[in-house]
């Protein structure tokens, strides 16, 4: 049989998936990228905000299509259906099977009895057998799963419960088999990076966990994403700043800048004590990349605790910034608070921070002219004219790209040297390659 697969959502829900393709894949299924050649057609959905439900619903149903064609089989797993997974079976029939996360230790025995499969070779999920689904370059690696952080917008520890790590052997052990497959570039993910090792050790041990993996010989650039203001300690920000291998890259999701806001979403940090953080990393780290994400229209955020936004991200110039309209989430603390802000204000706030920050963005990239970066080839662009290239600044599916001049031989999947000659569409970079 064919098993097609659609993954929405995170990267952590990225990495699920690509357990669960290996999961199928070793039990004798044949893996297949259009869903009109798929008997069963596997979604793995994202629950986190209203529009992201909205996008699985309707990826469900768009899949639920092909059920008119050749596809048996539809089956819908992750975090919509671990929130909603009851009237979900009531509210699509279409699909034949809905798999919970608290379900994929025994996910194969429901699928085996759906497809009346008798034989099974492999049970359970594990990183080992996954199938990277990111290039032949660049992997994901997933240090920890869960949150124990309790902000109180945010309906993660209801989905995925609380912060566990993995231990330190054990993802040294999938680093190293990952550089062995020629992955040159790993993203360490979990739902705050900075916290790892907490639960496990008693402290945080994401600066020695990075210094590990920077033993691995075959592996070139490192990343870490999701870290949290309050553990970005000078310990990480050293570790950082002393490793080729890592890169000058901090993904610091501060989501506000006024203390009254903060305080009702439950974060850790105060604007002292961010403001101290950025100036700090940027001293150490002259060339560092900061990215940070917003939420606006948090419930009681008034004009004054807006303009303090505004005013801070005009002053600090984010490199990478998201924004968010607060979305009002079942089962959440912040659902209940009184001072809900009209969806209109919403997104007048967000598309005033955006309208900036995308100032703010040509304005960063036009200082990079000039400049020379390596760069990973990873593509070419749909007209042929351009190699589509990342260098430590750009996260993938996040960031921008550079588009470096084509060559006749073949680049891709390379490291190159590149001088960059201008900015294209706003938010990309143009270069040559010098060598």
């Amino acid at each position: 049989m064919n098993v097609g697969f659609i993954s929405l959502g995170c990267s952590k829900n990225l990495v699920d998936t690509e357990q669960v393709i290996g999961l199928f894949k070793n039990n004798g299924l044949n893996i297949v990228n259009n869903p009109e050649k798929a008997d069963i057609i596997v979604i793995n959905t994202c629950g986190f905000i209203e529009s992201a439900k909205e996008e699985a619903i309707n990826t469900i149903l768009e899949m639920a299509e092909y059920k008119n064609k050749r596809c048996k089989y539809l089956i819908a797993m992750g975090c919509l259906v671990q929130r909603y997974k009851k009237e979900l079976e009531k509210e699509l029939p279409e699909v034949d099977l809905f798999l919970t996360i608290d379900e994929y230790d025994n996910m194969w025995e429901k699928v085996r009895n759906l497809i009346k499969e008798e034989k099974s070779k492999k049970t359970s999920l594990n990183f080992e057998d996954r199938i990277i689904t990111t290039g032949s370059k660049m992997a994901y690696l997933k240090i920890a799963e869960g949150c124990s952080n309790r902000c109180t917008y945010c309906a993660i520890p209801n989905i995925r419960g609380p912060f566990v790590s993995r231990k330190i052997e054990d993802i040294l052990k999938e680093a190293k088999s990952l550089s062995e497959k020629g992955y040159e570039e790993i993203i360490l993910i979990a739902q705050d990076t900075t916290k790892y090792g907490i639960d496990l050790y008693g402290e945080e041990k994401l600066a020695y966990l990075l210094e590990e993996i920077c033993k691995i010989e075959k592996i070139k650039w490192i990343r870490f994403l999701y870290a949290y203001p309050e553990s970005i300690t000078p310990e990480l920000i050293n570790v950082v700043k002393t490793n080729k291998k890592i890169c000058n890259y901090f993904d610091i999701p501060i989501q506000h800048i006024s203390d009254s806001v903060l305080k009702r979403m439950n974060r850790k940090s105060n604007s002292k004590s961010i403001k101290e953080l950025i100036y700090n990393i940027r001293k150490e780290i002259p060339d560092v990349i900061i990215r940070t994400s917003l939420i606006v229209g948090f419930p009681g955020e008034t004009k004054e605790d807006f303009e303090k936004l505004y005013n801070f991200v005009e002053q600090t110039k984010f490199d990478r910034l998201g924004v968010f309209a607060y979305s009002k989430e079942d089962k959440t603390p912040a659902a209940k608070l009184k001072e809900q802000i009209h969806p209109m204000t919403k997104k007048s706030r967000l598309n005033k921070i955006m309208s900036l920050q995308q100032k703010i963005v040509k304005q960063n990239l036009e200082e990079k002219i000039g400049k020379e970066y390596e760069v990973l080839i990873e593509n070419t662009s749909l007209d042929g004219k351009y190699y589509i290239a990342r260098s430590y600044m750009d996260v993938p599916d996040m960031d921008g790209v550079i588009y470096v001049r084509k060559e006749k031989q073949n680049l891709i999947n390379k490291f190159v040297m590149c001088k960059i000659t201008g900015v294209k569409d706003n938010y990309d970079l143009e270069a040559k390659i010098i060598s």
